[in-house]
């Protein structure tokens, strides 16, 4: 049963249609990638799934649960997060600190418990704790005393990403994550996105234009020509097909 499905999905801006008619289904524990040339609609498709956006028409189904008419946080409740092209970290908090603040579900932020430290300091500890075992999949763990401000632009990245886990995210949605990173540590964010993937059966859909890079990684991939998918599939299927080499890598 798919984890996702989005069933004839519209949106426009005025007159102009930026989604039209979009079908994907997707499977839980896999990586997917939407690719596009600028304008496709690749960034709408992803506002629209997270709740940024309402659809004009069509349906988002999530875990069994419709999102067509959710709002971002709804959404963001049933376990469909999204994380931003930029960073935005809390940027005079620690790495941890941006880690622990993620997680939902902590007594300690309610404003009767919090006088009362005895009711929820376990809580904190396994929340501590599981911020930990996350930098640690993430490679983070010799950063987390730092403030999140003087990470790499790369590191940051993979803040994001960890943030994203600590929600208890099923699926992740990821816009350019490798943008203005060095190769390195592109692949590096690229091999612990799967090691998270297959580890904690995460579903992944991640807008990506360094396809040299991205498609090692991908299990599945969708192409968007002008609000339309007009190819999915396995990578290299997809990159040859004719009208993707025609809209997309410029015939």
């Amino acid at each position: 049963m798919a984890l996702l499905s989005v069933s004839g999905v519209t949106k426009h801006f005025g007159g102009n249609v930026v989604l039209d008619g979009i079908d994907m289904e997707l499977d839980p524990g896999r990586l997917y990638n939407l690719i596009g040339s600028n304008g496709s609609g690749k960034t709408t498709l992803i506002n629209v799934i997270s709740g940024m956006l309402r659809p004009d028409d069509g349906k988002i189904v999530f875990d069994g649960i419709d999102v067509t008419a959710k709002g971002l946080y709804d959404t963001f409740d049933t376990g469909l997060v999204r994380t931003w092209q930029t960073p935005q970290p809390f940027v005079t908090l620690s790495t941890l600190e941006n880690f622990v603040i993620s997680s939902g579900g902590n007594p300690g932020e309610s404003f009767l418990k919090a006088p009362l430290k005895s009711t929820w300091k376990k809580d904190e500890q396994r929340i501590t704790d599981k911020a930990l075992e996350i930098m640690e999949i993430i490679n983070l763990i010799k950063r987390k005393d730092i403030p999140s401000q003087n990470l790499s632009g790369g590191q940051q990245k993979l803040l994001e990403l960890g943030r994203a886990m600590m929600s208890g995210a099923k699926m992740i949605l990821m816009d350019e994550p490798i943008a203005g990173v060095n190769p390195t540590l592109a692949h590096e964010i690229f091999e612990r996105i799967v090691k998270i993937c297959k580890k904690d059966n995460i579903t992944f859909l991640i807008i990506e234009h360094r396809l040299d890079i991205a498609l090692q990684y991908m299990d599945h991939v969708f192409a968007l020509n002008r609000g339309k998918i007009i190819a999915e599939g396995e990578a290299d299927d997809v990159i040859n097909h004719p009208e993707v080499i025609e809209s997309y890598l410029g015939g």
